[in-house]
């Protein structure tokens, strides 16, 4: 299977053409670059070289995107981009929550914590235990977070992934036992071989937002004169 695997939601720009038989994941042409906005004017010229080394785009069955939890701006980027390629390239386009992807970059066995940097005192957390994951995906407070992961039993024997490993050691001094793997984002070859085994239909490719966003809307209209609070 030939696919494409597109990233923006976190701290990277990414964009790679893969082979797919099976567990075997063959990389044809990779484009990454670590930062946390400017996407939107890297992306397309990275998938088109990532597809000029894969011999073109032509062959395309499958493009896997990152839909969050991350980057507001970022993640619609990317979204928007494998969408319109997907229609392109009649490719189906999947889902890919960053949290899943993150657990998928590192070695699966035992316990996995998936956490990303969300500000405000919190993390977006996922909990895996071999692979499979045991949580489900969401916006906690830093000390809460903790406090589940050290309930899962031996901290030395849990793995942390993302940019949130060294809030939740800071805020914890304890969780700086366990094994911190700081990714800015998931891998490309974690990418390719969930773009390959997801389902579409359960993984689509919407955005996925587990709290309202930072920005609020304007209480008035250009123009209008302001309300005095009564």
């Amino acid at each position: 299977m030939k696919l494409m695997v597109i990233d923006t939601a976190l701290g990277a720009c990414l964009a790679g053409s893969y082979d797919v038989d099976g567990s075997t994941v063959t990389p044809l042409g990779v484009r990454s670059e670590e930062m946390t906005k400017g996407h939107q004017e890297r992306l397309g010229g990275m998938a088109r070289d990532a597809g000029a080394d894969a011999g073109g785009l032509a062959g395309t069955s499958r493009i896997g995107v990152t839909v969050g939890p991350g980057s507001f701006t970022g993640l619609r980027v990317g979204l928007s981009f494998a969408l319109g390629l997907g229609a392109a390239l009649d490719a189906e386009v999947v889902g890919i929550s960053t949290l899943d992807a993150l657990s998928a970059s590192v070695e699966p066995e035992g316990r996995v914590v998936a956490a990303i940097d969300a500000r405000r005192g919190q993390v977006y957390m996922r909990m895996f235990h071999d692979g499979v994951a045991t949580t489900e995906a969401e916006a906690v407070p830093l000390e809460i977070a903790a406090q589940r992961i050290l309930a899962e039993g031996p901290v030395t024997e849990t793995v942390i992934v993302g940019s949130g490993g060294e809030v939740l050691a800071a805020t914890n001094p304890e969780l700086a036992r366990a094994s911190l793997v700081a990714l800015a984002a998931p891998t490309a070859q974690a990418l390719a071989r969930l773009t390959a085994s997801l389902d579409a239909q359960i993984h689509p490719p919407k955005p996925l937002y587990l709290r309202a966003p930072d920005a609020t809307p304007p209480t008035r209209l250009p123009g209008q004169p302001r309300v005095a609070p009564s």
